[in-house]
């Protein structure tokens, strides 16, 4: 593979050479690896060259962790650009980026031939029935688009014109050739992922059409296809013979059940050949990866060059630059930290782990001065502070660990059931959550657990089975929402779900009428309502149940501290469930400080995609074409403006822009049945257009809505924003959320940063990363107040949370959990060089990773992801790992520092060693105790030399400290 060549090639068809590949259409050549994210692949692939330049492997990984992924034979690179520049024809890439598509092409070719004029004399096959309907679509989409470009500009509509096939051209293109019409006799496989005992399902489907004559296969990869065999052999007793390709497939004798290794996104059935295909998203649902940083808790984000930084021992500062200094004639990495007045430090790597983000706006911060008391008194007046929030956070959570509350464990059969009825398959964290929250109920002791899952992953279905255990067990329920269109729509799904159940479901809010409330109160008192869904309506005076067991807060980040506490008020000992896309900040660090149980979804139900999110200012070509493209695909399409006083302006606009399509209009002060009808009816798909304010943020589950427009996203919040977009995308469409700002109006830089963080974080799940960046960006403040600001905002969100981790351990009687590993002093400690890692801020945040580890596991993990992302260990790297390695080593032992100079190793304790372990060094050669330091005199060497010196120096301390 000549790199040079590729390299120019991916430039002239539109990728952009990064350092970092994990969007369609960048590159990266890195020696003897090459990442390129073809523009036309789900996924980004990694180039491994052997000797010689010869590509040795080809393998996917994941955009997020850069991790590989799976092996491919070949991969075909597409251009990432429609605009493929001809060699030698140089022009301004960043200038025409401006400039619409249409402009571009045109004004860079003279000719643009139509596909027919290519192929002159091909026939034309049509699909049966597709002209009638999708071609129709496409053509008036495509006129649509013109004369919305026509309005915008003169300039634009022209080159739109000789850009799109007119409706003309098409038809006479078609009058001058043979057209042919197809029918294709395949039948489809039905979607088993969809039933409630899907495995059943398949096995009974591949068994009636193996008696029939027909030859079954299964496809998929080989951990899906280990999967489908044990299902096969399980139900039916035998297993799947493998087979190789097509040819093999209809060599076989009818009636086989077989396997193949290949990827099909679904199956089919093909009666002339007698062979039905099954492939194994068929059985299991698609499959998607979960994100990366799956967990319960705060992940520290990474370090940028330009971040606000707390360096322990200095304070608040800039992180300016990574530079390398020489030591010793060795070049190693520093950071170079900017304080007040100018003034700077270097850092070496080995202190990279005492440098934690700030989080907040450079300019709403004064920055400490160098060799000033002022940042220890701040940093030691809040450590008190903390010490007094971390002994209320434990003395609660003992407390809660002793208060018993009646074990809830409903009939097995009873649930089974109920779950049933659910008509997806559970993902594997639907399931690990629910078995959490059934191990909760049934311990005897109070549950607090925070569901923690983007935007459809499933959260109610966790509520759902909760709440059935408890109704079950004869318990009573209560489910909170924070507005009645939530509400109502929870209050249906659970009408849906128990029907038949013989478990009474009651509806509680505004706008429920009078009789109907005093019915359901009274039917709460005498118990014979079971569950009880509603707004903060539910905790008013003269609400009282006779058995409350259950209390589930959804939308928990729209509830006060105040609100919620009355709430857990309506009954002793009482089990809670709360539930979030995008928990408030105190609520992760209660989460964080082990108060609260946390079950993360990450991974998201089968064909779910990420919706496609777009930062622009408002153009009204564009807004025009979005809607009418919705409107024409059969959906529905939600625009939401910040204040009630837009909404007429907004309304007048859209009747000259879309005047066919109807606009329904619902904001907060309307009357609740009022604004409740409304949606509701929208919902039932009454309307086009739903113009709104962020009424509709909360909860909603319209499926056939899929484009969304936010007029001045910059008047937003982040997790505002994600709960919008949450809004679209539900069902099997791709969702489309269009951020739009005020066109001529330049963005602020942090709330540009804002946005684009909401367009990066468009993956699915991304909902718990906006609230880490949303604690970064805003702060947790105290865990326990009403108001989100505090200590956090003196000392930053990652010292506070390690602050809070020690201080919560020492208060629970444990060790003080300090992670930080002791220095090793010694010439050469190793690097991640440029020529491996080239990009200063992944070294940074490579070095930031690393010395927060404190495991050989962790390190041995890293270690293999460094060779699967940069290619093979050169030796700086490994004598850094291994530097690590003795580091976590000395951790162990007690020790502090470990200075290795020309003639001799000096060793400080960070406690002093009991007096048998003193006695057992003591007899060890070439050991002296000097100063209240262990000193050890070898025949040191350099380099690596070294390294085996310490790696049998720290092996004879842990001798020492061995028993007898």
């Amino acid at each position: 593979m000549d790199l040079g060549a590729l390299r120019v090639l991916a430039e002239r068809t539109g990728y952009v050479v990064d350092d970092q590949v994990d969007e369609p259409g960048e590159i990266a050549v890195r020696g003897d690896l090459v990442d390129i994210f073809p523009a036309d692949r789900d996924d980004p692939v990694r180039v491994v060259l052997g000797p010689g330049g010869a590509i040795s492997e080809l393998k996917t990984y994941d955009p997020v962790t850069q991790r590989s992924e799976r092996s491919l034979h070949n991969v075909v690179v597409g251009p990432a650009s429609e605009l493929i520049v001809e060699a030698g024809n140089e022009f301004d890439r960043a200038a025409m980026r401006t400039v619409p598509m249409e402009e571009r092409l045109v004004s860079l070719h003279s000719d643009l031939p139509a596909l027919f004029d290519v192929a002159s004399t091909a026939s034309i096959c049509f699909l049966a029935g597709l002209e009638e309907i999708g071609l129709a679509r496409v053509l008036d989409l495509i006129e649509d688009a013109w004369r919305g470009r026509h309005q915008v500009s003169a300039t634009a509509g022209l080159a739109a014109k000789r850009f799109y096939l007119s409706r003309e051209e098409w038809d006479s293109a078609l009058r001058n050739r043979q057209c042919l019409r197809l029918t294709l006799p395949v039948g489809r496989i039905p979607k088993f992922y969809h039933l409630p005992r899907a495995g059943r399902e398949f096995a009974a489907f591949a068994e009636a059409r193996a008696s029939s004559g027909f030859s079954v296969v299964v496809t998929g990869d080989a951990s899906e296809l280990r999967r489908a065999d044990r299902l096969i052999e399980h139900q039916l007793g035998h297993k799947m013979e493998p087979v190789a390709d097509w040819p093999q497939i209809l060599s076989v004798k009818r009636g086989s059940l077989l396997k193949a290794e290949f990827y099909l996104t679904e199956g089919f059935v093909d009666p002339l050949s007698r062979i039905a295909v099954v492939a194994a998203a068929d059985i299991f649902g698609p499959s998607w990866t979960a994100n990366a940083g799956s967990g319960s808790g705060i992940v520290e984000p990474d370090l940028r060059v330009g971040d606000l930084v707390v360096h322990e021992d200095h304070g608040l500062g800039v992180l300016a630059a990574i530079e390398q200094i020489e030591v010793a004639g060795l070049q190693q990495d520093v950071v170079k930290v900017e304080y007040h007045g100018g003034a700077s430090l270097l850092v070496p790597v080995e202190e990279f782990g005492r440098i934690w983000r700030y989080g907040s706006e450079p300019d709403a911060v004064a920055l400490d001065r160098l060799d000033s008391e002022g940042w220890n008194k701040r940093r030691q007046s809040v450590a008190r502070e903390i010490e007094k929030v971390a002994r209320r956070l434990v003395t609660m959570a003992k407390a809660r660990s002793r208060q018993s509350a009646e074990m809830i464990k409903p009939s097995r059969a009873d649930l089974a059931r109920f779950a049933a009825r659910f008509p997806y398959a559970e993902t594997l964290d639907q399931t690990a959550a629910i078995r959490a929250v059934m191990n909760d109920l049934s311990s005897g002791k109070t549950m607090n657990r925070l569901v923690c899952g983007d935007v459809g992953f499933g959260k109610t279905e966790v509520a759902l089975r909760a709440c059935a255990a408890a109704a079950f067990c004869g318990k009573q329920v209560a489910v909170v929402a924070p507005t009645t269109v939530l509400a109502r729509q929870h209050y249906e799904t659970f009408c849906r779900r128990f029907a038949g159940f013989n478990i009474e479901v009651a509806h509680l809010s505004r706008v429920v009428g009078s009789t109907e409330t005093r019915k359901v109160k009274d039917g709460l008192r005498s118990g014979n309502i079971a569950i009880v869904v509603g707004t903060h309506a539910v905790a008013a005076k003269g609400v009282a149940l006779s058995n409350l067991g259950l209390l589930v807060i959804d939308e928990e980040h729209r509830f006060g501290a105040k609100l919620k506490q009355s709430l857990r008020g309506l009954a002793p000992c009482l089990h809670t469930l709360t539930m979030s896309a995008t928990p408030i900040p105190r609520t992760l660090q209660l989460a964080m400080a082990g108060v609260q149980e946390v079950s993360v979804l990450n991974t998201p139900p089968a064909k779910r995609r990420p919706v496609r999110t777009i930062l622009a200012p408002f153009d009204a070509g564009s807004a025009k074409a979005a809607l009418l493209r919705e409107y024409r695909r059969g959906g529905q399409s939600f625009f939401v403006v910040p204040r009630i006083d837009d909404i007429g302006t907004v309304f007048r606009q859209l009747g000259r822009l879309v005047p066919q399509l109807l606009v329904k209009i619902a904001h907060g002060e309307m009357k609740a049945r009022e604004l409740d009808e409304i949606v509701v009816r929208f919902a039932a798909g009454e309307g086009d257009i739903l113009l709104a304010t962020d009424i509709i943020e909360s909860g909603l589950d319209i499926p056939q809505a899929n484009t969304i427009l936010v007029w001045r996203a910059d008047r937003f919040g982040l997790a505002q924003l994600h709960q919008l977009r949450g809004r679209v995308g539900r069902g099997r469409l791709q969702g489309f959320a269009f951020l739009l700002t005020e066109p001529g109006k330049e963005l602020a830089e942090a709330t540009r940063s804002r946005l684009s963080a909401l367009v990066a974080l468009d993956r699915l799940g991304s909902g718990l990363t906006i609230s880490q960046r949303d604690l970064d960006l805003r702060g947790a403040g105290d865990l326990f107040g009403e108001e989100q600001a505090g200590h956090i905002k003196r000392i930053g969100v990652g010292l506070y949370q390690k602050l809070l981790e020690r201080a919560s351990s020492v208060a629970r009687g444990g060790p003080s959990s300090d992670t930080q590993l002791p220095d090793i002093n010694l010439q050469a400690g190793g690097s991640f060089p440029g020529s491996y890692v080239p990009e200063p801020a992944i070294r940074l945040s490579l070095y930031s990773r690393l010395f927060r580890m404190s495991t050989h596991s962790d390190l041995n993990a890293f270690a293999d992801e460094l060779e699967d992302r940069f290619g093979g260990i050169p030796s700086e790297v490994a004598t850094l790992l291994e530097v690590t390695r003795l580091r976590m080593d000395a951790a162990q032992l007690g020790l502090s520092q470990v200075d290795v100079g020309p003639e001799a190793i000096a060793i400080t304790f960070r406690t002093k060693p009991s007096a048998s372990v003193w006695e057992n060094l003591k007899g060890v050669n070439g050991f002296e105790f000097r100063r209240g330091r262990l000193i050890f005199r070898p025949p040191t060497k350099t380099g690596t030399g070294q390294l085996e010196v310490l790696r049998s120096l720290i092996g004879s301390i842990r001798s020492a400290h061995a028993p007898g």
